[in-house]
């Protein structure tokens, strides 16, 4: 894990991602100017907190939100909405404890074990205990 990466402002853990050893994380080095990244000019979550001034969909309502990636993907919204409630840290906290645990964040490209879920509450439940229900 590189906590230091943190959770990007969609939700997503940047600290356990291995999809772009180059990615400093969307929260990293200015949020504004993301050059390096690939994906900064169509990423819809980044225009939308820009424009609403906040620091991540975690200050919104990741819940009911359907845009951009949240339109197709669960993991995300599961994300924003566990640290909305219970804070990044906490969030940080328990993705090492989870993944220290063997829950794994990318088994094959971008998918992996917290893709498995297709309720969001099950998904938050799975993140905050480590178990399968």
């Amino acid at each position: 894990m590189k906590r230091e990466l943190g959770i990007a402002r969609c939700g997503l853990a940047c600290c356990l991602c291995s999809e772009n050893v180059s990615c400093k994380g969307c929260r990293k080095d200015g949020f504004l100017e993301l050059s390096w990244c690939k994906d900064a000019e169509w990423c819809d979550i980044r225009k939308c907190v820009i424009a609403k001034g906040l620091s991540g969909c975690f200050e919104c309502d990741p819940a009911e939100c359907s845009k951009g990636i949240y339109a197709e993907k669960i993991k995300p919204r599961a994300f924003a909405e566990y640290a909305k409630r219970y804070g990044i840290e906490a969030l940080l906290d328990r993705l090492e404890i989870n993944e220290k645990n063997g829950i794994v964040y990318h088994r094959e490209g971008i998918m992996g074990d917290y893709d498995e879920f297709d309720d969001l509450e099950e998904l938050i439940e799975f993140i905050r205990t480590g178990e399968r229900k």
